[in-house]
């Protein structure tokens, strides 16, 4: 069972930047792809941003797209979110999630695709 701990979380100003990343505990990280979703005061948990095993196919969030960037360290067994240009309606708490993939390149975008999650971290982006 992989763990998933985040890190990276903040408070930021309208128009910063903020980088989260999270490091997994499984040594065969490359066998999962993995996910950021968020979650705002009174939502439901949202899809952010996805990148596939290999860590060559992404998907976005069309409300991210062009502002933030999924990447991944399989040297590492770290995937980060790379979040440019936020806005107040960015706050929300961020998880990671990890879906044992068989498929190298597919990239999951669907919150019930993903069997592990962490605890989550909090970024606050103030007007």
């Amino acid at each position: 069972q992989v763990q998933l701990v985040e890190s990276g979380g903040g408070l930021v100003q309208a128009g910063g930047s903020l980088r989260l990343a999270c490091a997994a505990s499984e040594r065969t990280f490359t066998t999962y792809a993995m996910g950021w979703f968020r979650r705002a005061p009174g939502k439901e948990r949202e899809f952010v941003a996805a990148i596939s095993r290999s860590g060559g196919s992404t998907v976005y969030a069309i409300s991210v797209k062009g502002r933030f960037t999924v990447s991944r360290d399989n040297a590492k067994n770290t995937v980060y979110l790379q979040m440019n240009s936020l806005k107040p309606e960015d706050t929300a708490v961020y998880y990671c999630a990890a879906d044992l993939q068989i498929n190298s390149a597919y990239v999951p975008g669907r919150l019930s695709d993903y069997d592990y999650w962490g605890q989550g971290t909090q970024v606050t982006v103030s007007s």
